[in-house]
């Protein structure tokens, strides 16, 4: 089964512990949260007090998420607030080797992501030193963008690149993930699925994740 990740940036803020806890009641995986600095995407998100609000009560991973400039010299804070998970942008770190090895000496899990036209080939070198790569599906910064197709090829060669270097890493894919595109994207070789307006602007957010968590690469869901 996948794993499942609903991102709090879709998250009504008004009731942010509530639907914290909504996750936790969930069979969803990890909480995803996605932090923006306002230069390395055109947006500003939410920092280092939401996120200690949310690991007080997450019962769940907390798989953070950095679009921001210099990841690097916010690892120890990142650790501080309860990061279980941290995933920096290849494009905004200047010595990715180094970056990952920081991370992984903090004692928190590491991950890289991709933007949707970024080569695969630029993480190659540290793939078996991930937990998690991620791959774009829509260009990052704003939540509720269309998934990007392409990025399914993407997907498929990462797939086999993981297999080639020997890693264990995880694909997630982050972005337009709904109910025709979570299969695309769990057929082509994704392995955890961030969701966040398809969860939250649902009718029923466990329903849907659930939906998710229940899917089969082969089918479609409905």
């Amino acid at each position: 089964m996948p794993i499942v990740a609903p991102s709090i940036l879709a998250a009504d803020f008004s009731k942010l512990g509530d639907e914290i806890r909504m996750i936790n009641a969930s069979e969803a995986d990890w909480i995803h949260c996605d932090v923006m600095d306002g230069q390395f995407v055109p947006n500003i998100s939410f920092g280092f007090p939401i996120l200690k609000a949310v690991k007080a009560i997450a019962q769940k991973p907390l798989d953070v998420h950095l679009m921001i400039e210099n990841p690097g010299q916010y690892i120890d804070a990142f650790k501080k607030v309860g990061a279980d998970h941290l995933t920096v942008h290849v494009e905004a770190v200047n010595h990715l080797d180094r970056t990952v090895h920081a991370i992984r000496e903090a004692g928190i899990k590491v991950g890289v992501a991709l933007n949707p036209a970024t080569p695969i080939d630029s993480v190659q070198h540290v793939l078996p030193m991930l937990d998690i790569v991620l791959l774009m599906t829509v260009n990052p910064g704003f939540g509720g963008q269309s998934f990007i197709p392409y990025v399914l090829d993407k997907v498929r060669m990462m797939r086999q690149m993981i297999a080639l270097t020997g890693s264990s890493a995880v694909i997630q894919v982050d972005g337009g993930v709904d109910q025709k595109t979570a299969p695309e994207v769990y057929h082509a070789g994704a392995e955890s699925l961030v969701a966040g307006s398809y969860v939250f602007r649902s009718d029923n957010p466990m329903a849907t994740i659930a939906g998710l968590k229940a899917m089969k690469s082969s089918e479609k869901m409905t």
